[in-house]
C-alpha cells in the first residue's frame, strides 16, 4: 500500500503515542564509544518506544565515529522501525546546496538511510529546498529561529518592511510547503517562546520541531503553549541528553514519561474540539 502523506503520518505518530516528545539519539563521542553506539541507542529506543512520537539522530555524532558511525546510524534507524514502528525518524543534518547536490542529499536521507524527514538550511532559497519536498510521504524541517545564543545575529536582522528575518523565513516556508506536498516544517528553539508564538501565528498549520528543552534550558511549558497547533499537535519537542543520559533503562523511561506528561499538561485550554 502507498504510504500516507507526510502530515498525516506525523499526526498518526503523535496520536499513537499520545506524545509530542521526540528523543534526540545523540551519542556524545566523549561518553559513548563508536562500537557502543548501536547498543546504547537500542537501550534508549526500547525504554521509550511507547512514550515518544519521533526519534532524531544528529548526524554529526555518527560522522565523528567514521565508518562505524555511519553503519551505527543506519542500524539505529532500522532498530526504530522494528521496536517503535509508529515513530517518525528525523535525520538532523541541516543539509542543503544547489539543485543537483540537494537532490543527492535527499536521496541519501530518504533512500539509503530511510528516514521520514531531514533538517535543512533554507538560506539557498526555494529552488534548493524543493528537492527535499518531492516525495509526498517524506519531508523536511527548515531552520527558522534556532536555539543557540548567537542565533539572533542573523535571524533577527530586520528585512523587507522591517520584520525579523526568521519571520520572513516562516512565510517563505509556508509558501514552499503549499507549492509542494505540505511536507515542510520549521525548526524553532524552546529558548525563544515569544518568537515561537510569532512563528506559530504566521504558520498556523506547519509542523514545528522544537529543540532546546533540557540541557539547553528551554521553557517546556511556555513553548508548548505557544507552539502547538489548533488541534494540540504539530509540535515535536526534541530532548536528548536529559533523556538518553538519564541513567539506566528505568531512569530513561521515567525521564521520557515525565516529559510527555509535562508537555501534554502544557497544552492550552483554547484548543478546538
Amino acid at each position: 500500500m502507498p504510504e500516507l502523506p507526510f502530515r498525516e503520518r506525523l499526526a498518526s505518530a503523535m496520536e499513537s503515542a499520545d506524545s509530542l516528545i521526540c528523543v534526540g539519539l545523540d551519542p556524545q563521542p566523549n561518553r559513548t564509544a563508536a562500537d557502543e553506539i548501536l547498543s546504547f541507542n537500542t537501550r534508549v529506543i526500547e525504554a521509550t518506544a511507547d512514550l515518544v512520537c519521533a526519534y532524531k539522530p544528529q548526524s554529526a555524532f555518527y560522522e565523528a565515529a567514521g565508518f562505524a558511525g555511519w553503519q551505527a546510524l543506519k542500524d539505529t534507524i532500522e532498530t526504530v522501525r522494528r521496536v517503535a514502528p509508529h515513530a517518525f525518524v528525523i535525520l538532523d543534518a541541516k543539509r542543503n546546496d544547489i539543485g543537483n547536490t540537494a537532490e543527492a542529499y535527499a536521496q541519501a536521507a530518504f533512500d539509503w538511510f530511510g528516514v521520514d524527514a531531514l533538517t535543512i538550511n533554507p538560506y539557498l532559497g526555494g529552488d534548493a529546498v524543493a528537492p527535499f519536498l518531492q516525495r509526498p510521504e517524506r519531508g523536511a524541517f527548515a531552520l527558522c529561529r534556532t536555539s543557540n545564543l548567537g542565533a539572533g545575529e542573523l535571524q533577527s536582522l530586520q528585512v523587507g518592511e522591517g520584520e525579523p528575518l526568521y519571520l520572513s523565513v516562516a512565510s517563505l516556508a509556508r509558501d514552499w510547503a503549499a507549492a509542494n506536498h505540505d511536507n515542510l516544517g520549521l525548526v524553532v528553539g524552546a529558548t525563544w517562546p515569544d518568537e515561537l508564538a510569532q512563528v506559530r501565528a504566521r504558520c498556523p498549520d506547519l509542523p514545528i520541531l522544537l529543540p532546546g528543552v533540557g540541557a539547553q534550558g528551554g521553557d517546556l511549558e511556555a513553548s508548548v503553549a505557544a507552539g502547538v497547533d489548533a488541534d494540540g499537535q504539530g509540535l515535536l519537542v526534541s530532548v536528548s541528553r536529559s533523556v538518553i543520559y538519564a541513567g539506566d533503562e528505568e531512569d530513561i523511561r521515567e525521564a521520557a514519561q515525565d516529559l510527555r506528561a509535562a508537555a501534554n499538561a502544557a497544552k492550552p485550554a483554547r484548543l478546538s474540539s
